[in-house]
């Protein structure tokens, strides 16, 4: 069954099944060679659907790189597993590759992408993936992670840090057959696809093209944030794991004009009654006191303690951001006349690196992308990307 691609949304239904990872073995025999460096970015992960589709005609392949057919210009469909493959369309195979033809866009889900997509069951589900171009894929991730309007400058030490990020994340994936980083922003990077391109991200990545930040000549960890609420922290703090390049340093988000308009996310405050915290930890029932007991230097909340009526739970590190779903973990608790638990906290983000305010606003102090990296991720070099 075919649907007209528009700006609506389309879907396609996949069923699970188990012998994928066999299929991959064999799979990337018939893959061109790339004279670029190509990510392998899992859209859906594990779905019982979804939708694919591509804005000029699209050539559909098997995993033997045999061209079954054609799918049509702005047309998507629904691609189910079945006994022995995956069925899209009037075919049949182990696998789909849809490559459109031209300069066309794949659609998946519910955006458009560049690059070409690999449809493929897995024992949970039905994933899809986006196998683009690092530069492409940047033109997105960049205008997803920052305003196209922000200072060229900051865009500029956004493009160096989402690739070294990525490139990390890659070599930390090398045993995963199927992708090399996720779309999902809680855990990656945002990627959009190509709704929030714009001719300034394009300057910007094609400025710094193919450099990344290293440390002992390896490619670094690039976590950033959108702002730390006045000072960064040390990763050890946070994940429990000391790295040289991840050190505290004042950050200068607080200094952008009308901060609380443009980010309210910066500078926060969130309400819960006892009743709400007994339900996310029943295990300590009713909450008499959540109290802040240990901090990083700088002030955040490296533990936070809730006692209730039949115990105390305690979060440390990353757990007290996460666990109740906080902007940040730099925050004061208060105790209002009806009870209630009352945080107010600057930041937004774990803290670690580059705060994105920061740079925007060393950036329109006259800082250059290079001084603006050097201030957030401490003994590193700059350096060209070596493809592995």
């Amino acid at each position: 069954m075919k649907f007209p691609l528009n700006n609506s949304s389309i879907l396609s239904q996949i069923k699970v099944r188990h012998w994928w990872l066999g299929v991959l073995l064999w799979m990337f025999l018939i893959v061109p060679a790339q004279a670029s460096v190509i990510l392998r970015v899992a859209i859906k992960q594990d779905v019982k659907q979804v939708k694919v589709g591509s804005s000029t005609a699209a050539v559909i392949k098997d995993g033997n790189g045999r061209s079954l057919g054609e799918l049509p210009a702005r047309e998507a469909y629904y691609a189910q597993a079945v006994s022995g493959g995956v069925a899209l369309n009037k075919w049949k195979s182990p696998l789909f590759w849809i490559e459109p033809k031209g300069k066309g866009f794949v659609y998946i889900g519910n955006k458009w992408y560049r690059g070409r997509t690999l449809v493929i069951p897995t024992e949970k589900g039905l994933t899809a993936v986006n196998w683009v171009d690092l530069e492409e894929y940047l033109y997105s991730v960049l205008g997803g992670e920052m305003d196209a309007r922000w200072h060229p400058e900051a865009l500029k030490a956004q493009a160096i840090a989402a690739r070294s990020y990525a490139l990390y994340r890659r070599q930390r994936q090398q045993s995963n057959p199927l992708y090399d980083i996720g779309a999902t922003p809680d855990k990656w990077q945002i990627y959009p696809g190509v709704a929030r391109e714009h001719p300034k991200i394009y300057a910007a990545v094609d400025a710094t093209a193919g450099q990344v930040l290293t440390h002992n000549n390896q490619i670094i960890e690039s976590v950033f944030h959108a702002c730390s609420g006045g000072h960064t922290e040390n990763v050890e703090d946070v994940w429990g794991n000391k790295l040289a390049y991840l050190r505290a340093v004042p950050d200068f988000d607080l200094n952008t004009p009308n901060l609380a308009k443009i980010a309210p996310k910066c500078q926060w405050q969130k309400s819960f009654s006892p009743t709400q915290i007994s339900k996310k930890f029943p295990e300590v029932g009713d909450v008499k006191e959540i109290k802040a007991v240990e901090f990083s230097p700088f002030n955040s909340v490296t533990k936070l303690r809730i006692v209730g009526e039949k115990g105390t739970k305690e979060l440390k590190g990353e757990q007290v951001r996460t666990a109740l779903k906080l902007n940040s973990t730099r925050f004061i608790v208060n105790k209002s006349d009806n009870d209630t638990f009352v945080l107010q906290g600057r930041g937004w983000g774990h803290g670690l690196g580059m705060s994105q305010y920061g740079a925007r606003y060393l950036a329109s102090q006259g800082y250059n992308h290079l001084q603006i990296l050097n201030h957030y991720y401490r003994n590193v070099a700059l350096a060209p990307i070596e493809v592995k």
